[in-house]
């Protein structure tokens, strides 16, 4: 077997500190969330689901994590631009309805890589940024 790593990108270790600071951030506010990291490759790395956040947060939590690494920016960034006036309208219909066009998924860079991503989903848009954002600056 070939020796050698595939793609450099965050530990185990790194998305339960970037998931406990969002969860501490979403303790504060009083908003329980799901709060999803993904690698550097968009695959689930590691995901909670606090005390009352919604069930169907779940999946798009996950989604704006993958979405802010599949296109290496804030979803939130991705508004304007997919509106029905925007000149990628439509985007969020692309990858089978799996991406997340709304704030509330970061980018996890480090050394100016872009390690893997957290997304957030049960509060409003502000809350769900306000607390990816604690969890990212955690990273």
């Amino acid at each position: 077997m070939p020796q050698g790593s595939v793609l450099e990108t965050i530990t185990s270790k790194e998305a339960r500190s970037v998931i406990d600071a969002a969860a501490a951030k979403a303790t504060e506010i009083g908003q329980p969330m799901d709060i999803a990291v993904v690698d550097a490759g968009g695959n689930l790395k590691a995901h909670v689901r606090m005390d009352g956040a919604n069930i169907g947060s779940i999946t798009i939590a996950i989604n704006k994590a993958y979405t802010a690494i599949a296109f290496q920016c804030e979803t939130g960034d991705l508004q304007g631009v997919t509106r029905p006036d925007g000149p990628i309208y439509g985007l969020n219909d692309a990858h089978g309805g799996r991406l997340a066009v709304f704030p509330g998924g970061i980018p996890l860079v480090r050394d100016g890589s872009i390690m893997g991503a957290i997304g957030v989903s049960t509060g409003t848009v502000e809350q769900d940024q306000e607390v990816a954002s604690a969890g990212a600056a955690a990273f």
